[in-house]
């Protein structure tokens, strides 16, 4: 019986940057949670932004932040997860020099940017809608760090799969996050640990649990769902994780999945 419904956002359940839900799978998600089935979000973004997307049931949510950084339910923190300082200086140190690329620094308050490029802070605050700060020197702020990411618009996945993931695989989780983002975490910081702690804090068992993904920092995802489902779109290795293969996004195929929970 599934007690517990997580699912990605990006790619997944919406396209990629939307700030809004379909009707249905708001509803759906209405049901559900009145019927006492949990139902988590899952993504890469921050807390601010997915809240924003799932405004019409906020606090119906259980939130998994920042790849699973941050995990909130009902305005309490469940779990913060930091980067190693060092590291996080060394990266950004780097990151700084990479050109045609953006970076954003998440913290448990909010983002800091360091840039002035008003296309890029306009898809922040009209896109993602991200609580987010616009500072000179990010590493002089002193605030703990959960995630660092890169954006490159189009597509940073060359960069990320060639240069990024190979130099720092081994002191830092590091994902591809959507065809235009590459995000650094702690190594412990995974979407499938965050949804482990979930079940193990509400007494819920992988096989009672579904998930749904599309690329590949949803993985973890899949391992830790008993049911896990990739969708039409998804990336390979996804749909290699996944026992199932359901709808994209365009044909809402979350929402066509998870309706049959009600007998629909």
């Amino acid at each position: 019986m599934i007690k517990l419904i997580a699912t990605d956002i990006d790619g997944t359940l919406i396209q990629d940057s939307t700030p809004d839900l379909y009707p249905e799978i708001v509803e759906e998600i209405l049901r559900l949670t009145d019927q006492g089935i949990y139902f988590a979000c899952a993504s890469g973004r921050q807390y601010a932004s997915i809240r924003n997307v799932f405004r019409d049931v906020a606090d119906r949510i259980i939130y998994i932040a920042e790849n699973g950084a941050h995990i909130r339910y009902r305005d309490k923190d469940l779990a913060l997860t930091q980067m190693r300082r060092e590291y996080a200086e060394e990266l950004i140190i780097q990151l700084r020099k990479i050109k045609d690329c953006e970076m954003i620094v998440s913290t448990p308050e909010g983002s800091l940017l360091e840039t002035h490029n008003r296309e890029f802070l306009d898809m922040m605050t009209y896109g993602y809608h991200n609580d987010f700060q616009v500072v000179d020197d990010i590493l002089k702020q002193g605030k703990p760090i959960l995630k660092v990411a890169l954006y490159q618009k189009n597509s940073i996945r060359k960069l990320g799969e060639s240069v990024l993931i190979p130099a720092w695989k081994d002191r830092l989780k590091t994902c591809v996050a959507g065809e235009e983002w590459v995000d650094f975490m702690d190594l412990s910081v995974d979407k499938g640990n965050a949804l482990q702690t979930i079940q193990t804090a509400f007494g819920i068992a992988k096989e009672d649990t579904m998930a749904f993904g599309d690329n590949t920092n949803d993985i973890g995802l899949m391992q830790a769902a008993g049911e896990s489902y990739a969708v039409e779109n998804a990336h390979p290795d996804v749909k290699a994780a996944a026992k199932h293969i359901c709808p994209s996004w365009k044909e809402k195929g979350v929402w066509q999945i998870v309706r049959l929970l009600n007998g629909k």
